[in-house]
């Protein structure tokens, strides 16, 4: 069946901003500008604040949301369901969890590469299986345990290709190690942050937009709070501010007005997570599961790609077995080899099974993403 015009925008406006997403927080991150009071020229490296902005238009989607209310309200027949009471404090445990996992992603993008950090999010496929039986009682299906299997295998392969790429002064190979663990150790944050979203959020079928922009809405309140502790914590050599904290905010607002392009790295951070979340969550809605994982896919390929052609990063040809590895267990925890067995002669199911919606229901039912999947 042809798209519309609406869903090849979506999509389009998924893989655009997925991309944009990931690229812009590295961009922000090599840039070089001297600091407040004359300091020397150091790396604009402040991952605690670009969590911050990254809850910023993570928040921007409640705003959306009552637009979206607003304008259906006004139909004839609106199409919206009329919100569940609920309490917002649901939200405030997966938020917490949001924001500690997206912090540690932020520091880990700072030492390895944009590809790498993309690829090894998929790790988030083993906590989450794992997590899902342990406390929500879940019972996997032999395909699904074979996803992990194949996952851990692509981890393994991407891994190598981090140890046995070139490394300079900017990323030393105990950089890059030390930052590609932390990814995996953040996944496991956003496990548990899926785990307490599905066991006590998703039964008051609160609207995605809503969801996603209270949960922007503690991230942006607590993390804005704790840097102001956070600038007077030493953190000695793991911070490139002259006065080496966890976070010196006023040193990252001086390197911004002496380097107005970082600025616009962190604008298009901060716009990109709140497009790509109405984007995945439409995509979902008016295409399917399946085209939108397809398209997270392909962020990685963008993602990649760029990053080889302004030079970020060099070419290491285990990176792609890594890659297709890495979609094989993505593709097989979520249940994307089914339609491809039910064409066969001797598996074909009743043409009821094969719908649009039953597709849907399996690959939501099999591997729900986050409410905010680009955390």
């Amino acid at each position: 069946m042809a798209w519309t015009k609406y869903q090849l925008f979506l999509a389009g406006l998924m893989l655009l901003t997925g991309s944009i997403n990931t690229l812009s927080a590295k961009w922000a991150d090599n840039f070089t500008a001297g600091g407040c009071g004359g300091s020397a020229e150091h790396s604009f490296q402040h991952p605690f604040l670009q969590a911050v902005g990254m809850f910023l238009g993570e928040f921007s989607c409640l705003a959306a949301f009552y637009i979206l209310v607003c304008r259906d309200r006004q139909r004839a027949e609106p199409s919206l369901a009329p919100a569940q009471p609920f309490n917002p404090l649901l939200f405030l445990p997966p938020a917490l969890c949001d924001m500690t996992g997206t912090s540690i992603m932020y520091v880990a993008l700072n030492m390895t590469s944009a590809s790498s950090f993309q690829m090894l999010r998929g790790a988030v496929i083993i906590f989450t299986g794992l997590l899902s039986v342990a406390f929500l009682g879940r019972k996997l299906v032999p395909s699904q345990w074979l996803g992990i299997l194949v996952t851990m295998a692509g981890l393994v392969v991407v891994g190598l290709a981090d140890m046995l790429g070139t490394h300079d002064e900017t990323h030393k190979l105990s950089e890059v190690i030390t930052g590609d663990l932390l990814i995996i150790m953040a996944q496991v944050i956003v496990a548990i942050q899926m785990v307490l979203e599905e066991k006590f959020i998703y039964k008051h079928d609160v609207h995605p937009l809503r969801a996603v922009g209270t949960e922007g809405f503690f991230g942006f309140v607590i993390l804005s709070l704790l840097l102001i502790p956070m600038y007077y914590i030493p953190a000695g050599s793991f911070s490139s501010s002259p006065r080496q904290v966890l976070e010196d905010t006023l040193d990252a607002f001086c390197q911004i007005g002496r380097q107005p392009l970082i600025a616009l790295a962190l604008a298009g951070n901060i716009s990109s997570i709140a497009f790509f979340n109405f984007a995945g969550i439409s995509v979902t809605k008016e295409i399917s599961a399946t085209t939108r994982m397809v398209l997270d896919s392909l962020r990685t390929v963008v993602i990649w790609a760029v990053s080889l052609a302004v030079g970020w990063e060099t070419f290491h040809g285990l990176e792609i077995l890594g890659f297709l590895i890495l979609l094989t267990g993505a593709a097989l925890y979520n249940g994307l080899h089914q339609p491809l067995l039910a064409r066969l002669p001797w598996r074909r199911p009743p043409a009821a099974a094969l719908g649009s919606e039953a597709e849907r229901e399996n690959l939501l039912g099999g591997g729900r993403a986050p409410i905010n999947a680009d955390s």
